[in-house]
């Protein structure tokens, strides 16, 4: 007589429409969850995602310290263009702004003045554009690893911070060559940068997860980030331009609280002479922490409530 094994039971499908016909959504829970089954890539708290993310601080640096490698490594000249770009830029800023309109009139050190915005100016619109692209522009990346996915624009955020630090460099030589020499204020530099590093990982995060769901927002951002600067008095000061009787006061508010603005007064405060308190906005410091604290923990907390859609569909 032939004894018979029996077959092992088929593997069940537990998205089959069959399956989901029998069971009650309750039900598939509980059947999920005496089975020792989690969802796939379901969110972790936000406390645990913290942690995660502490835990890949070293990729993290890692990732920011490879793409800014990799940034010019087509062209010729390399790293160098770190620091030409911004340079660049400030030189046709100053001959079509402060020659041809003559935005220079009645701002003293107007060349210190310029480069300084446009340095930090840079920071944070580049910082922006990099968000929009950590998701939508690393896809494979997310859909075949398994990380916290904040990962992405922090480290694209501090990408950006580490080119300011070649940038500053260049930005020193400039203010000594037109007479702007180090002295107590600059250490004031430090707690600025900080908090619009701050601010500009938070913005990054939120348009990371905007753009991850409505890839256009890329094409539009440039857009935003030009009349944003318009707004920021990069090219001329808005203390000169902007009065009281010039514009609606609500108007001259919104512009002094501009946190572009304020981050870069806050820096031409520090780093040059002629540049004083008086040009400052009212409680400068807190409105420059406000928004950093606003924009950094809000951008972090709208970034991680998303956690489990990005890479999906």
């Amino acid at each position: 007589m032939v004894s018979q094994t029996a077959a092992p039971p088929a593997p069940v499908d537990t998205a089959s429409p069959a399956l989901l016909s029998v069971y009650e959504p309750g039900e598939l829970a509980a059947l999920a969850a005496r089975h020792g089954l989690t969802v796939s890539g379901a969110r972790p708290s936000l406390g645990a995602y913290v942690k995660q993310l502490w835990g890949r601080r070293h990729f993290i640096t890692a990732f920011a310290t490879a793409k800014l490698t990799a940034q010019y490594s087509q062209a010729r000249l390399g790293q160098i263009w770190q620091i030409m770009t911004p340079l660049l830029n400030a030189t046709v800023y100053y001959f079509i702004f402060g020659v041809l309109m003559n935005t220079k009139h009645g701002v003293p050190d107007y060349v210190p003045f310029l480069v300084t915005g446009v340095f930090i100016w840079t920071f944070t619109s580049s910082s922006i554009t990099a968000g929009t692209r950590a998701i939508s522009g690393n896809t494979g990346l997310v859909r075949a690893l398994h990380f916290p996915r904040a990962s992405l624009p922090i480290a694209l955020a501090l990408q950006q911070l580490q080119q300011l630090m070649f940038s500053l460099g260049a930005l020193f030589m400039i203010l000594l060559v037109f007479g702007q020499y180090p002295r107590p204020s600059w250490l004031l530099a430090i707690p600025a940068l900080a908090l619009q590093a701050l601010f500009n990982t938070g913005v990054s995060m939120v348009m990371a997860r905007l753009a991850a769901k409505t890839p256009d927002i890329a094409q539009l951002t440039p857009f935003v980030l030009r009349t944003w600067m318009y707004a920021s008095g990069v090219m001329w000061s808005l203390d000169t331009l902007l009065t009281a009787d010039r514009v609606p006061p609500l108007v001259l508010l919104a512009l002094e609280c501009n946190p572009a603005a304020v981050y870069i007064d806050l820096m031409r405060y520090a780093l040059i002479d002629s540049f004083t308190g008086a040009q400052l906005p009212p409680h400068v410091w807190a409105v420059a922490t406000g928004w950093a604290l606003l924009c950094g923990i809000g951008g972090f907390v709208y970034f991680w409530k998303a956690e489990e859609r990005y890479g999906r569909g």
